[in-house]
């Protein structure tokens, strides 16, 4: 990382920006470049590995690049704020990000599709959802795609707070 002052390593500060994000861009290769998907995600963080966790159809592009080439990247960005300078120069921005690269794979297990799907629903909504477990057809009718990552950084640039 080229900025050094703004790495974060502090595994309750990635979290913190985890939580402050709530889309995901996923990157695909795809024949002659990129194929980007905006998602919304819930994650697991154990032991330095990130788990993404999406959900969407179970047929498409995006899952028929998938097994084509299940290698990804994806950011995630948050805490967007401009700041002013006198000169255009002086300009910047201000916001937290979290960037990575790993494997993707399709989830077919029922189990952990569910899992899935509460993981998401917390992260994304900050409520406990009971539903999927009372209803498991549910986990029937959407895709679930998993991304572990243990390569990915996180970076901030935040106004310096008055003490």
């Amino acid at each position: 990382m080229r900025r050094k002052e703004r790495e974060v390593t502090d595994i309750k500060e990635i979290r913190e920006v985890l939580d402050s994000c709530k889309v995901c861009r996923l990157g695909i290769a795809d024949e002659g470049g990129a194929y980007i998907v905006p998602l919304n995600y819930g994650y697991r963080l154990e032991d330095g590995v990130l788990t993404l966790y999406f959900h969407g159809a179970k047929e498409g592009k995006k899952l028929d690049l998938i097994r084509k080439n299940p290698e990804v990247g994806f950011e995630m960005d948050g805490r967007h704020e401009l700041m002013e300078g006198d000169k255009a120069c002086q300009y910047s921005y201000y916001f937290a990000s979290v960037i990575g690269k790993g494997k993707a794979v399709i989830v077919e297990d029922p189990e952990e599709k569910l899992r899935a799907l509460e993981i998401l629903m917390k992260h994304q909504t900050g409520k406990d959802f009971s539903e999927f477990r009372e209803n498991p057809r549910l986990e029937r009718t959407v895709g679930i795609l998993k991304v572990e990552s243990e390569v990915y950084t996180c970076k901030k640039h935040e106004p310096v707070k008055a003490v």
